[in-house]
């Protein structure tokens, strides 16, 4: 039974992905689940994150969403039983590649999957419905008739988020990255207030919200990352469709959030990995997925995901 792993070279630089033949599995301890995996999920992987949290090793496991099927349990697991239909996220330390046939979870990182939701669906919807509640939810505290700015609406984490946050009431401005990327965000319904192209280095976002926003700024800014320094100091085409945190500052109004994904500036919970299945099952979620991938196939996907160039999520299925 073979995994997908990563190495990374001396200097840290490089990453390489490859499959490694995986020994059987053990006995399934007193609260793990045994899971026959059917899809999983690919998304960028936070090398540096791993560096300082002391977690790097020679081989590390590839992919953490994922959907499958209960194949056993241990003795002291109550939530769960054999041909359970399940999703979650598999922890940073897992020893297991969610691309990988068969993994070992503890089961309080996975829930019921609903039944009339896919397996692709399942774990390319997981991780950033999580990520949107989390920053909409409990960092930013949304409720209906507050003003929203998504930054690069059609993405994955985008998409998501701007269905939450119009599922709660709220009115929502979004930044496009390109022409494509417009086209699909006005053909969103409900529809967005406003959508702000910015592929061409022209568009000024601060003045675009405070204009849709009589003045008042915007109630809560989710970024796709920001430029922090000079332009000297950063790459052109981050300089092209990146604000600069001053512009955040000015259009967030009185009171406002921001909730940035820039790691120079910045758990999840049961209830909110239900919340989030709850939601794509009932049709609030719409994922942007990419048709699905084989298994065989994961190794040139990871290198692309890796390297941020695709634009929907990309799910191997089993």
């Amino acid at each position: 039974m073979k995994g997908l792993y990563f190495q990374q070279s001396s200097t840290n630089e490089e990453i390489t992905f490859v499959f490694q033949e995986r020994e059987n599995l053990p006995v399934t301890e007193d609260n793990h689940v045994k899971l026959q995996v059917k899809a999983c999920a690919l998304s960028q992987i936070n090398t540096k994150l791993l560096a300082e949290m002391k977690m790097e090793k020679k081989f590390f496991p590839v992919g953490r969403e994922i959907a499958g099927i209960v194949l056993d349990v241990g003795s002291k697991v109550s939530f769960f039983q054999p041909d359970d239909e399940v999703v979650g996220i598999l922890p940073l330390d897992s020893e297991d590649p969610g691309l990988c046939e068969v993994v070992r979870v503890h089961e309080h990182y996975l829930v019921h999957k609903p039944e009339k939701v896919t397996w692709t669906e399942a774990a390319g919807t997981i991780r950033d419905g999580v990520r949107a509640y989390t920053a909409l939810h409990y960092l930013s505290h949304l409720s209906p008739g507050k003003s929203v700015l998504i930054m690069d609406g059609a993405s994955a984490l985008g998409t998501i988020a701007i269905q939450l946050a119009h599922h709660r009431g709220a009115k929502v401005i979004s930044t496009a990255c390109s022409l494509e990327d417009k086209q699909y965000l006005e053909r969103l319904r409900p529809s967005i207030a406003r959508v702000i192209d910015v592929s061409n280095g022209k568009a000024h976002v601060a003045e675009s919200c405070l204009e849709e926003t009589g003045g008042l700024g915007v109630d809560i800014v989710l970024d796709a990352g920001v430029r922090l320094y000079s332009k000297d100091d950063e790459p052109a085409i981050k300089l092209q469709l990146l604000p600069h945190k001053h512009d955040v500052i000015t259009l967030l109004g009185v009171g406002g959030h921001w909730i940035t994904t820039e790691e120079n500036l910045q758990s999840f919970q049961l209830r909110i990995l239900k919340d989030v299945m709850e939601k794509l099952s009932t049709g609030v979620f719409r994922p942007q997925l990419d048709e699905p991938i084989p298994l065989y196939e994961a190794k040139v996907s990871m290198e692309v995901v890796q390297k941020n160039q695709g634009r929907k999520k990309q799910v191997v299925q089993f």
